[in-house]
């Protein structure tokens, strides 16, 4: 199984970035893919999933109506549209992949995942 997380980069304030998470090795309907991002001295937090079968979706609080998440399952890809960019969006941001359904309750922490990419770097600064 691998999960590769890519797209990241340096942008404004205001600007947008669309991280992409290319998978492999899973049968995609089984699972769902999430987004998560470092907090210095917190818990890595859960931003946004969808489920790979349904395409339901979940955003945290301080990203909802910015950011989208998407799916392309014949690409084995998920997608993180990031708009509206603000300074402390700036983390190193993973996708992770679990059978757990995509909800606020298995995607706030990162404690029903079953398998992790590597990050991707976002910094968002003037």
């Amino acid at each position: 199984v691998q999960l590769q997380a890519s797209g990241g980069g340096l942008d404004q304030p205001g600007g947008s970035l669309t991280p992409s998470c290319t998978i492999s090795g899973l049968t995609l309907v089984y699972y769902s893919i999430g987004w998560f991002r470092d907090v210095p001295g917190k818990e890595r937090e859960g931003v946004s999933c969808i489920s790979l079968a349904n395409g339901d979706t979940f955003y945290r609080d301080s990203v909802k109506g910015r950011f989208a998440v998407s799916r392309d399952n014949a690409k084995s890809a998920v997608y993180l549209q990031m708009n509206s960019l603000k300074p402390e969006d700036t983390s190193v941001y993973y996708c992770a992949a679990s059978h757990a359904p995509c909800s606020a309750q298995h995607y706030s922490r990162p404690t029903w995942m079953d398998y992790w990419g590597q990050g991707t770097q976002v910094t968002v600064s003037s």
